[in-house]
């Protein structure tokens, strides 16, 4: 993909939805050219990324091996894989309570319970949020991201802490962890089974 040359617009552009994964509305010029360089498909107003496109931004997100931060983003990076994995056990909760039956948010208690949970995950992350934008300094609008849909779950709206329609805590956690991972140069699976070892005390 190196041949392909893109403006900084459609860079941007193109870093976004491969980050989100996909996009909604009406196709920008920048993700119109996008599309035409085989980058991006558009279907009505869905907008998501080719393999293509999405190799293109690993090409220029991921770290040379040699880049000096980068064994200092790893250590933090392992730090963050635990709570990942809590991310991940307290949205299963929200949704599912402990019986199998669906959450309908009708248990207060329950509900504050796992809030409270959710502000020991945010405090456990913090730190490691300081380190990561320290590193890679397009990173640093997480935390403001985080601490808005926290802001707006506590107004009222429970679709803030696990939507995938909206800008939700667990969105924009997808979106963060995604971006570690383009910039690593670590794939899915991969990412699953450090996560697995991490947790289950194997060791990296």
């Amino acid at each position: 993909m190196s041949d392909v040359v893109i403006t900084d617009a459609e860079r941007t552009a193109l870093v976004s939805i491969v980050v989100r994964g996909m996009a909604r509305g009406e196709a920008s010029a920048e993700q119109q050219a996008l599309a035409e360089a085989g980058l991006l498909l558009i279907k009505g107003p869905m907008m998501m990324p080719t393999p293509a496109g999405t190799a293109f931004v690993g090409e220029i997100l991921c770290l040379p091996a040699d880049a000096p931060e980068r064994e200092r983003i790893m250590a933090t990076f392992h730090r963050f894989l635990p709570v990942n994995r809590q991310l991940r056990d307290l949205c299963t909760a929200w949704q599912v309570r402990p019986d199998g039956s669906v959450n309908d948010h009708s248990d207060e208690g329950y509900d504050a319970d796992i809030r409270d949970r959710l502000d020991d995950i945010d405090d456990a992350v913090a730190p490691l949020l300081k380190r990561f934008a320290e590193d890679i300094p397009r990173m640093s609008g997480y935390r403001a991201r985080l601490t808005e849909s926290l802001e707006k779950l506590d107004d009222g709206d429970d679709a803030w802490l696990a939507s995938p329609l909206i800008d939700s805590y667990h969105t924009v956690w997808m979106h963060l962890h995604q971006e570690l991972l383009l910039t690593i140069g670590m794939s899915r699976k991969e990412d699953e089974e450090l996560e697995e070892r991490l947790v289950s005390g194997a060791g990296a």
